[in-house]
């Protein structure tokens, strides 16, 4: 992982801002994004990184995560981009499993906005 991006998150972990297993599991979802040839730098997937680590935080201090008045918008959005929607729901169920915290569509919803773009500046290698 670049150091940029691998300080972020240490920096949120040693603030006591987010739990060492949150930071290990954004840690991991960024690590397999970089694996599939995806440009996972500080300044491609920063935004990410800090949504992620806060909002399963938020999940697992028992936090209400609000519903946003823009999710039908962001949700439109998507609509171009299943792929990237498709990678966020499968966060959720790995944050369920690994954490027992899912994302609720609303969370969804942003992070297969920040995966959409990162899609953009860096497309998968072919398979």
């Amino acid at each position: 992982m670049e150091a940029q991006l691998a300080q972020r998150i240490r920096l949120f972990r040693e603030s006591g801002q987010v739990r060492p297993e949150v930071a290990d599991f954004v840690a991991g979802e960024l690590e397999a994004l970089a694996s599939e040839g995806r440009t996972v730098t500080e300044e491609t997937a920063g935004m990410l990184t800090s949504h992620l680590l806060m909002a399963l935080t938020r999940l697992l201090d028992g936090e209400s995560i609000e519903q946003f008045l823009t999710d039908e918008q962001v949700a439109a959005e998507l609509a171009g981009h299943p792929d990237a929607v498709e990678r966020a729901r499968a966060v959720s169920v790995r944050a369920l499993r690994e954490l027992g915290a899912p994302l609720p569509d609303s969370e969804i919803n942003f992070l297969g906005m920040h995966l959409a773009v990162l899609a953009q500046v860096s497309p998968a290698s072919p398979a």
